[in-house]
């Protein structure tokens, strides 16, 4: 009739591409969510076996370090240091291509944290005293940490400095030198050492006496680092420091 609306019919075929774009776009909806979770999932897996590898690589270092220490680089194969991991030779170099890498290693993180440690004891603006003080506590420090690599960084660094790959050494060397002197140096300047201090003679004592500890330093023993680094002070500082009065204690406070 006129004026009255007309109803319309509905497309049959229409509503049913709908119907199915909209199930088409729930199961992509669901794919792609099963796919991200699965992602996830991989990922999780790998950073699991990334920190696996990484813990066994950072125990393969330790046990080769020891065997450096013990029986010298020269003296120590790769199926020596395989036995104590208890592997088959072959199976070590999945980790390192060679000794020499681990050797690397072992010197270039042990030198590395030492001189994080070093540096951070420079740039707090210490006096002499205070700065031989800090120096001596992080060196053992570094003892208790690092006690096998200092062992080997005495016995082998002599020869190793020759060979490009370990120049390092030597530059590590040197810098230690100019520290340690020029703190000693600062130090009779400034009155705080004794005037007639021979500072090359007595940087040389301060370096032989504190890295020697390796050789008999265990971690966790009776004395940790710190203990050690205040009564080694307080013998060498009485010896070295202009003293105002007698029985004047030296230090870390």
């Amino acid at each position: 009739m006129d004026g009255v609306p007309q109803r319309q019919t509905e497309d049959p075929e229409r509503a049913e591409r709908q119907r199915t774009g909209q199930r088409d776009g729930q199961r992509t909806r669901e794919r792609d969510g099963q796919r991200r979770d699965e992602e996830r999932r991989d990922e999780q897996r790998a950073g699991e076996r990334d920190a696996q590898r990484n813990e066994r690589r950072r125990e393969l270092l330790r046990l080769a370090a020891e065997v450096f220490a013990d029986h010298g680089y020269n003296a120590t194969t790769v199926r020596r240091i395989a036995d104590e991991a208890g592997m088959l030779a072959g199976s070590l170099y999945y980790h390192f291509d060679s000794k020499e890498s681990m050797l690397d290693e072992i010197l270039s993180t042990f030198l590395t944290e030492l001189w994080d440690g070093y540096d951070t004891v420079l740039a707090a603006g210490l006096g002499p005293r205070e700065t031989i003080e800090a120096l001596v506590t992080e060196s053992f420090r570094e003892i208790d940490r690092h006690r096998a690599a200092v062992a080997i960084y005495q016995k082998e660094s002599r020869h190793l400095t020759d060979q490009p790959r370990f120049r390092y050494l030597r530059t590590s060397q040197e810098r230690f030198e100019d520290v340690w002197l020029g703190t000693l140096e600062r130090g009779v300047a400034e009155g705080v050492f004794r005037a007639d201090l021979d500072a090359r003679l007595t940087y040389r004592f301060l370096r032989d006496t504190v890295w020697v500890a390796a050789s008999w330093y265990r971690p966790r023993g009776r004395h940790g680092p710190e203990e050690i680094a205040r009564q080694y002070l307080s013998m060498v500082l009485d010896g070295i420091a202009v003293r105002p009065e007698r029985g004047a204690q030296y230090g870390p406070r």
